[in-house]
């Protein structure tokens, strides 16, 4: 039987690394994120209603989306994120379900369904049994967030403020990954959470 876990935390809180790791100790993950781009990727029926919803200047010369421009958009404005979702996330939820469904016919062992907006879409925490939150403070956050991407810290704040605060994430989950120290503090609480649930390989992780 296979058991499925949500892997989630805030932006820039550590945990597409934690992703990483566990993809390497041999885990099945399943990506929102890279879904979310494969979505919107040209020639698709994501993009091309996104550009029938905003306008042609929302995709670039090559014909890919501008994703800074539309990041600017949306996460300044609540509608126009509840515009862009309502085309967005039924197509990643309809893939994210596909994978699931080959995953357990395959009769993985385990399954992470890694989404940075997990609790806030809803639907993803019944497809689960359990929940890892990656978890930090919040002026790590916006710090971490500043320097990832270059945003002012009004840019980073409008960003953070779209999804759930930590604290709340962090009391609805079942394992915390605790990401305020050096990574090789964070690398250790996940070796141990694979070493105890004898998941795949820690070994393997570098």
């Amino acid at each position: 039987m296979t058991e499925i876990w949500g892997l989630t935390g805030g932006i820039a809180t550590g945990k597409s690394t934690v992703s990483h790791w566990l993809h390497q100790a041999g885990l099945t993950v399943i990506d929102a994120d890279l879904i979310a781009r494969q979505v919107v990727a040209p020639g698709t029926t994501g993009l091309t209603k996104i550009v029938a919803t905003f306008g042609e200047s929302y995709c670039q010369p090559d014909g890919s989306l501008n994703r800074r421009k539309l990041g600017n958009l949306v996460f300044h404005d609540a509608t126009q994120l509840s515009r862009l979702e309502a085309i967005t996330q039924p197509l990643i939820q309809t893939e994210i379900t596909r994978q699931l469904a080959s995953a357990k016919a395959r009769h993985d062992p385990v399954v992470v369904i890694d989404a940075p907006t997990f609790f806030e879409v809803g639907y993803l925490i019944d497809l689960v049994d359990h929940v890892l939150v990656v978890a930090t403070d919040a002026t790590t956050q916006q710090q971490r967030l500043q320097k990832r991407d270059g945003l002012t810290a009004e840019g980073a704040l409008a960003r953070i403020a779209q999804q759930w605060p930590i604290a709340r994430k962090v009391a609805a989950a079942d394992v915390v990954i605790d990401n305020r120290g050096t990574i090789a503090q964070t690398r250790q609480q996940v070796v141990k959470w694979l070493d105890t649930n004898k998941f795949g390989r820690s070994n393997q992780i570098k």
